[in-house]
């Protein structure tokens, strides 16, 4: 018969944790459940960064290597090519491989205008990280481009950006799981 290893806690260990909240009375650690309202929060709430923005007129090599200095996935195409016009186009990690690199093209020769995708899906700054979750799991994105009221970029929601503020919300559940790691990190 399988024992609760939550019974075969030490006193001395109830004792070190006693003002953590996961903890009740009885020195019993205790599991949370998953707290619906974390949903409705604004994506302002999210671990997000200054969007990268190009315009349509720069190169393909000119994206890539934006994206490769700052460590990013993606690249928002505005009209004039800064935060204050609208989000005309993205361009992506995944172009990059599917619309460069598998049909053999040369990116310093190819205008961000030939290949990205034109007019994406957006969210507006005040919806919710349900609806970024809907609009990734329903469309298959991994990044979700939040535009103001005027259609201008205010940032980029991408699915590490929620795996992120889900393990800060659920950092003992997340982080302080055991288990064999069967694989590799994906790319390397």
């Amino acid at each position: 018969m399988a024992r609760d290893r939550r019974l075969d806690i030490d006193r001395e260990e109830v004792e070190e944790y006693k003002d953590e909240a996961y903890f009740d009375g009885s020195g019993i650690p205790q599991e949370r459940a998953f707290d619906t309202r974390l949903l409705r929060e604004p994506t302002s709430v999210l671990p997000v960064r200054k969007p990268l923005v190009l315009s349509r007129f720069h190169s393909v090599t000119d994206a890539i290597r934006s994206m490769q200095s700052e460590h990013r996935g993606v690249v928002l195409v505005t009209e004039d090519g800064t935060m204050h016009s609208r989000v005309v186009g993205i361009f992506t990690e995944r172009d990059v491989l599917f619309r460069v690199v598998d049909q053999g093209r040369n990116p310093a020769t190819l205008p961000l205008g030939d290949l990205m995708t034109s007019d994406p899906e957006s969210l507006r700054d005040d919806q919710t990280i349900a609806e970024v979750l809907r609009m990734m799991s329903v469309g298959g994105f991994r990044h979700v481009p939040i535009v103001n009221a005027e259609g201008k970029p205010v940032h980029v929601v991408s699915v590490r950006d929620v795996v992120e503020f889900l393990v800060e919300a659920f950092p003992q559940e997340v982080l302080n799981r055991g288990g064999d790691r069967t694989s590799e990190r994906e790319g390397g």
